[in-house]
């Protein structure tokens, strides 16, 4: 580790449980974010300040004024930029001693895998359960530890998924079969500090992780209530009979 970096990540370093090791870790790390909005924008200011060697920010929307009141990566000059670029400039601002990469455009199917694979851990960042499910389902191909948020009016909530241990559930064991895109804070509001929680805690998620440090949301649901300012955590198993991860689980045996 260069002198200059351990003077940067010396609070960090001072962690008993960090230390240079740890904080070599991160360096060494290439996280994926999907989602470059509300939750994206603290999880990945708080990734690129904490030293992740690599950060990937997937997302092909273009900055809207109405974005500015919760998606603190980017700024009014930002407005009508690619999501992706905008926060990109911020983050190399932030930290110019990481490796940021922007994916300003749609990923297909492939394309996602392939990212997905790469990466020591995914941020699912997304609004809608469409993508959700495609995410997961490549991470559990994949075998690729994700980690997933979401938040509408003043209720946010966040699960971690260790998809490389066999006795992890998925996500799609949490919410089955559910179909359509789902509430949209363009409809029905959200508070701003509510993504700036969810989102530092996928942060969280993502650095322990890597660092191998606590105790992750594996297998438990974190829910936020921004209104009365009160977490709850509810406890969930693997679904043996769930479509996306059991399947696969099946096939591997199998081999």
């Amino acid at each position: 580790m260069k002198e200059a970096d351990k003077k940067r990540y010396s609070r960090h370093i001072q962690l008993p449980h960090v230390g240079e090791e740890g904080q070599q870790k991160l360096l060494d790390s290439r996280v994926l974010i999907i989602g470059m909005g509300g939750l994206g924008s603290p999880a990945s200011m708080y990734l690129a300040s904490a030293g992740i060697g690599c950060l990937v920010l997937s997302d092909f929307d273009r900055v809207d004024e109405s974005n500015l009141q919760r998606q603190i990566v980017h700024t009014t000059d930002s407005i009508g930029n690619e999501k992706a670029l905008s926060a990109q400039a911020t983050l190399k601002r932030l930290n110019p001693g990481i490796d940021i990469i922007a994916i300003d455009w749609a990923l297909d199917s492939q394309e996602l895998k392939e990212q997905i694979d790469l990466a020591d851990v995914v941020l699912d960042c997304t609004d809608n359960f469409e993508s959700r499910f495609e995410i997961n389902q490549s991470c559990v191909e994949t075998r690729t530890p994700l980690v997933s948020g979401a938040a509408i009016r003043t209720d946010g909530q966040i699960s971690t998924y260790l998809l490389n241990r066999e006795d992890s559930p998925c996500y799609r064991c949490l919410y089955g079969e559910v179909t359509g895109s789902g509430e949209s804070c363009a409809a029905e509001g959200i508070l701003a500090p509510v993504v700036g929680v969810i989102g530092t805690i996928q942060a969280i998620e993502a650095i322990k992780i890597i660092a191998g440090i606590g105790t992750t949301l594996c297998g438990r649901l974190l829910l936020f209530d921004g209104a009365n300012l009160e977490f709850q955590s509810m406890k969930f198993k693997k679904d043996p009979e769930c479509p996306a991860c059991s399947r696969t689980s099946a096939a591997v045996e199998a081999v």
